[in-house]
């Protein structure tokens, strides 16, 4: 029974989406369904985003989404200043033998070098080494601006009850323990590792949890910590992300703002209680890292768990769903997690609004876990690799003597750590190259996806996978040219593309875009037409003499059966 106070009769709330969770998942999806023109209320606990650095890089695919909502250069000029290197390199100490260096560009420089580029790395966007504090504050900031969208931080879900006309939570205002009920068509919960939204459905992780290593494996201290003085006391060049590689203290460290803020995470060792861990040891953990007593002022700290590869056994139950953190749960090796919630967001959001403005059933909504679980296995999969390359490899105990096995064991590890980081931070077939094979509103034309590797993306339009980019002539992104919602790509005129396309939003009401594409450009999608979903994956390939079933292939793109895909088509 839904429990609610007196003042509960007066602030009844009403949205299509009730969505538990601010983080990243929770924003993105509020963004979403705004855009769109759909309601959703969002609460959170926390009193507003992210304080803390968490998450530090936005990988192209997200920087592609962000960029589709119109705000990637917005994001891009967060973080870090525009001419700082995102280099990733690797210390005995901070202060000590710079063993290996992975150099990346900076911010300015990735959108002087994107239009030149091809292959696996043809995009409309490159990754951008930010925090995730700036970056819920950007998706805040634009989903506080849609009138659908209502936030409320400082506020939690209690319970709630799901019948077939929708889904009533009992809110409670943390500042004043005030309740009140929020009726919504759906739920999803976007509540974090220890989501009451999963608990509630019953739903578990499954996969591997509690692996040991020697580093990112076990207990972990995380220090956001001030420290002016950094760059000056340190005898090497800016990095993005400094690691620390010795037999005492390993650590990470990342930057935050290029100026004197960083995100520093430890491994605690064996004997330390993080129970009682100072502000005063957090410094003292950061100045071993440094080798040296730089001077510091700790703004927080806490411990986290290194370990996890898991996947909730389910991402939907009826009219709720999960997503983020609640739905995956990452070491956080690749920056996966974070770059896999915005996904999610993504995918559930457009099928969302498709059923809450009429225009696909209900069933459209089983197609998210079928699409989407796949991925967070995959995902998690290659982060839990990218932790063991690094946590199960192990400093020689004389890497910081100055001998010559010192110096022997600094080149072997050297090599190593670099071909790691070229493992870890050059990724675009993990960013680009999830897809969604066997998907019941992917329309398969029988050809073979390409291979499914890390470090190599082959574009390919075979359905189920991210549309091809291209730079066109005139210095445009391909994907600035696709409409909000559905787009049909014809190279050259297909005669009869237009009056297909016309029948399809009138009998179907959707909104769909066709885009007209010099033939030139055929090769890229090795057909004459592509039908693009509004999250940019390619949900139907044919010739122009297919052009008459468009129809019918929409109405099944957007969660129609086949008869009354036959029928609306007809």
């Amino acid at each position: 029974m839904l429990l609610v106070g007196r003042s509960a009769l007066q602030t009844r709330l009403t949205a299509s989406v009730l969505i538990v969770g601010g983080g990243p998942c929770g924003l993105m999806l509020a963004n979403e369904l705004g855009r769109r023109g759909v309601s959703a209320i969002l609460v959170d606990e926390k009193p507003g985003t992210a304080f803390n650095p968490q998450a530090n890089a936005t990988q192209a695919r997200s920087m592609e989404h962000y960029r589709r909502l119109g705000f990637a250069d917005e994001i891009r000029r967060e973080g870090l200043p525009a001419d700082y290197p995102t280099d990733v390199a690797y210390f005995t100490r901070y202060s000590g033998h710079e063993l290996a260096r992975f150099a990346l560009p900076s911010s300015s420089r990735a959108g002087e070098l994107i239009k030149g580029l091809s292959g696996s790395w043809s995009a409309a966007e490159l990754p951008h080494r930010v925090s995730q504090k700036y970056v819920e504050a950007v998706l805040r900031r634009h989903a506080e601006r849609l009138p659908e969208i209502k936030l409320n931080y400082g506020h939690r879900l209690v319970r709630y009850v799901e019948s077939d006309d929708g889904v009533v939570g009992e809110i409670e205002r943390l500042d004043d323990g005030s309740h009140f009920p929020v009726r919504a068509d759906f739920l999803v919960g976007a509540d974090g590792p220890r989501s009451l939204v999963r608990q509630s459905l019953g739903i578990v992780y499954g996969g591997e949890t509690g692996m040991q290593r020697d580093f990112m494996g076990g207990r972990m201290l995380a220090v956001y910590l001030r420290s002016p003085d950094f760059y000056a006391s340190i005898p090497h060049a800016k990095a993005w992300m400094y690691n620390c590689f010795n037999g005492d203290r390993r650590a990470f460290m990342a930057s935050v703002n290029g100026r004197d803020e960083f995100a520093f995470h430890t491994q605690l060792r064996p004997g330390e209680d993080e129970s009682a861990i100072t502000i005063n040891e957090a410094k003292a953990a950061f100045q071993r890292a440094c080798g040296t007593p730089i001077e510091c002022e700790v703004l927080s700290f806490l411990t986290w768990t290194a370990g996890h590869a898991l996947v909730a056994n389910g991402m939907q139950r009826g009219r709720v769903f999960l997503g983020g953190d609640a739905a995956h749960l990452f070491t956080p090796t690749g920056g996966l997690g974070y770059n896999t919630a915005i996904e999610d967001a993504v995918n559930l959001g457009w099928k969302l609004a498709s059923v809450v403005k009429g225009v696909s059933p209900a069933t459209l909504l089983g197609s998210y876990e079928v699409e989407r679980r796949p991925v967070a296995l995959r995902n998690t999969d290659y982060a839990r690799r990218f932790a063991d390359s690094l946590g199960l490899f192990a400093p020689a105990p004389e890497i910081e003597d100055d001998t010559d096995a010192g110096s022997e064991a600094r080149r072997a590890a050297g090599t190593y750590l670099e071909q790691h980081a070229r493992a870890e931070f050059n990724i675009p077939g993990v960013t680009f190259g999830g897809r969604y094979d066997g998907s019941p509103i992917i329309v398969s034309d029988g050809s073979e996806p390409p291979p499914d590797a890390a470090n190599v993306y082959v574009p390919s339009a075979c359905p189920g996978g991210r549309a091809p980019h291209a730079w066109l002539e005139d210095g445009v992104s391909l994907y600035d040219l696709f409409g909000f919602e559905w787009t049909l790509l014809q190279f050259g005129e297909v005669a009869s593309a237009h009056a297909a396309v016309t029948d399809a939003v009138r009998v179907l009401g959707v909104d769909l875009k066709l885009v007209t594409l010099p033939g030139s450009l055929r090769g890229l999608y090795d057909a004459d037409l592509a039908l693009i979903r509004p999250d940019q994956i390619v949900a139907w390939r044919g010739g122009a003499s297919q052009a008459g079933t468009i129809g019918r292939v929409l109405a099944r793109a957007l969660g129609h059966s086949a008869s009354d895909g036959a029928r609306l088509a007809s």
